[in-house]
């Protein structure tokens, strides 16, 4: 698509937003909620999946990442807004939300807040809430630490993520091989492939295009409580995890699964956090675009 790089909106209050769109220009509307650290390019992973169920993927930056302006202040529940007046400017009326990785509880929070516009909602590998210590303990020690320092140091942790930003932004494939160590068996496989690893390390470092402030914020806003009411969501809801997924525990899932109200959720034992969306997208498009 001639979109898939990105460009700029306006919104209503003076702020810019970037979105890259991936897929078919006239396919049926999905709105895709980027992981952390990550950015619009998150995308380009999904592109030929998006094409081959008729989906047109539209993938925002979120504020202080990519192309969009940092957002002081906000929190995970004043994304749909700006969702919502995104949908507005490319004309989309109704439409379905994928949240991948840290981008669940954005696109749980669109589900919430956008009745009679989101038609359903899926969940990728999503992250779950921090405030159960029995979901949080098979998180990685790195991870721990750091919503913990978010959690109870928040001026803190975003002083030293700003801190990191250059070296982050810099050394993008660094900090993936880095991470590849603690992953187990499918996601290393799916990161050996170089394509997927350069698209990876691509998304990455434009997520910190203007520094780190946008990933610095997010990370202080996952440590919170949810501002967003699982229980009052009524689209469709489906969510998709992998047993052997070492990043997000699946403890998460499952507890997600059990407090969204219908909720249609997928335990694959073949797949982790990076392998899930690469193998299996064309699949979690496919059901959302029945809905879109």
């Amino acid at each position: 698509m001639t979109q898939i790089r990105g460009r700029q909106l306006i919104l209503h209050d003076g702020r810019r937003i970037g979105v890259a769109e991936f897929g078919k220009p006239g396919g049926r509307p999905v709105l895709y909620c980027h992981g952390f650290p990550a950015s619009r390019l998150d995308g380009v992973l999904a592109d030929e999946a998006a094409a081959q169920v008729n989906v047109r993927l539209i993938a925002p930056d979120r504020p202080g990442y990519g192309l969009s302006d940092f957002q002081p202040a906000r929190r995970i529940g004043d994304w749909p807004r700006d969702a919502l007046e995104l949908a507005d400017k490319l004309s989309v009326d109704r439409f379905a939300v994928l949240g991948i990785s840290g981008g669940g509880p954005y696109a749980v929070a669109c589900a919430a807040a956008l009745t009679g516009r989101v038609t359903a909602v899926g969940i990728a590998c999503g992250l779950g809430r921090l405030d159960f210590d029995e979901d949080v303990a098979p998180l990685n020690l790195f991870a721990r630490t750091s919503f913990a320092l978010a959690r109870k140091a928040p001026g803190l942790s975003q002083l030293l993520n700003r801190i990191l930003a250059p070296v982050l932004r810099n050394s993008p494939g660094w900090v993936v091989k880095l991470l590849a160590h603690q992953l187990s068996p499918p996601d290393r496989q799916t990161l050996s492939d170089p394509r997927v690893f350069a698209m990876y390390a691509d998304s990455f470092r434009e997520a910190f295009r203007n520094g780190g402030r946008g990933a610095a914020l997010d990370l202080t806003l996952y440590a919170q409580p949810w501002d967003s009411a699982v229980e009052s969501i009524r689209a469709p809801f489906y969510l998709w995890h992998g047993e052997q997924d070492t990043t997000v525990p699946i403890a998460m899932a499952r507890r997600l699964s059990q407090t969204a109200a219908g909720c249609r959720a997928e335990f694959l034992p073949d797949e982790g956090h990076f392998s899930l969306p690469i193998r299996r997208m064309a699949d979690i498009l496919h059901v959302l675009a029945q809905h879109a």
